[in-house]
């Protein structure tokens, strides 16, 4: 492309913008990295941590408390009935026992760790009445490359990055430049609509590759996240989908003519995505009835398709679904975007 052409020219614009603002690099590259950093500490490889139960009062707690005590995964310790049942609430402790001849256990059915509390309790107290085990279990205990939560995370936060820098920065871009009278100025110039929003796109696709290279790599020799699958898969997965938010982007702030209605805008896209599309935890376990839905999203397809990459090695031909469903979501929007653009 010739460097006078319109729409090169335009590109460079829309770069050296974004260059000569602090903030936006802050939300680019700072913010996600805070974050992952922040996250990746919270869930860092670590031991299971030990689960705490409350020994009522009575003649056979202090001999109990001793016992549980022994437990590997157990503290116990001694409280009132009304101060286990208060710590339980709380949170406190996973699991509350009253001993008598027939012991009863207090637990939250909602907690994983109240189940697991009472499993190890009842198996304890059994083998003080005498149980003997009639069979010996071997036991190999494996972590697998990218079981670990951060591993989960990582993929899901860049989806999400993406799709935010994408949105809040065209968007944010576009509506001030609007509500600035710089787009009456530019409409008078000898472009083409096309050119102006494709530069945008364009522009924010090639900023994604800083931003996607940074990220993974971050990621890789932080918090040795693996990469089982091509990068060369990862990188283009996380440019189309950079690409389809920037086509939803232009399409949300097409008619938007201030800023509070923009920033209403992009939030009721971004919100629910966030909520559904699986960044923080998997989105399978929303009900079966609004999967549908959740399958059509874009940052849901972009999620799959990154974890995809990284932690299983899928190949790109094998993520056709999620590829397409990306393309739909950039391509009709931009359509769109263009016939119903507003510049002033």
């Amino acid at each position: 492309m010739n460097s006078h052409h319109p729409l090169a020219q335009l590109i460079l614009f829309r770069i050296r913008d974004f260059l000569r603002v602090p903030s936006a690099l802050f939300w680019v590259f700072g913010f996600p990295l805070l974050t992952t950093l922040a996250l990746g500490l919270a869930f860092r490889d670590r031991e299971l941590p030990e689960l705490a139960v409350a020994v009522v009062d009575g003649p056979e707690a202090e001999r109990l408390t001793p016992l549980l005590e022994s437990v590997d995964g157990l503290t116990a310790q001694r409280m009132t009935e009304e101060a286990g049942r208060d710590a339980l609430r709380r949170g406190r402790v996973a699991l509350v026992l009253i001993p008598s001849p027939q012991p009863e256990l207090i637990a939250d059915p909602t907690q994983a760790d109240g189940r697991t509390a009472r499993l190890m309790v009842v198996d304890a107290l059994e083998r003080l009445q005498g149980r003997e085990d009639r069979l010996t279990v071997r036991s190999q205990l494996v972590t697998a490359p990218g079981s670990r939560y951060i591993d989960f995370l990582i993929p899901g936060l860049l989806g999400f990055g993406l799709m935010s820098s994408s949105l809040w920065g065209l968007g944010w871009a576009l509506v001030q430049m609007r509500t600035g009278k710089l787009l009456k100025r530019l409409v008078a110039s000898p472009m083409k609509r096309s050119h102006f929003l494709l530069a945008f796109m364009t522009g924010r696709t090639m900023l994604a590759v800083a931003e996607i290279l940074f990220f993974a790599l971050f990621a890789r020799y932080l918090f040795n996240v693996p990469m089982v699958g091509s990068y060369l898969a990862f990188m283009f997965l996380g440019l189309w989908g950079s690409t389809a938010f920037g086509g939803l982007a232009l399409l949300v702030i097409s008619r938007a003519s201030n800023v509070e209605t923009a920033n209403g805008l992009i939030n009721l896209v971004t919100m629910p995505m966030m909520v559904l599309s699986g960044v923080f935890f998997s989105s399978s376990n929303f009900p079966a009835s609004i999967q549908p839905l959740i399958q059509a999203l874009p940052l849901t397809a972009l999620n799959d398709g990154l974890r995809a990459v990284m932690l299983d090695g899928t190949p790109l031909l094998a993520l056709w679904p999620q590829v397409l469903t990306l393309g739909v979501w950039g391509f009709i929007p931009f359509l769109v975007a263009l016939r119903y653009f507003k510049w002033m």
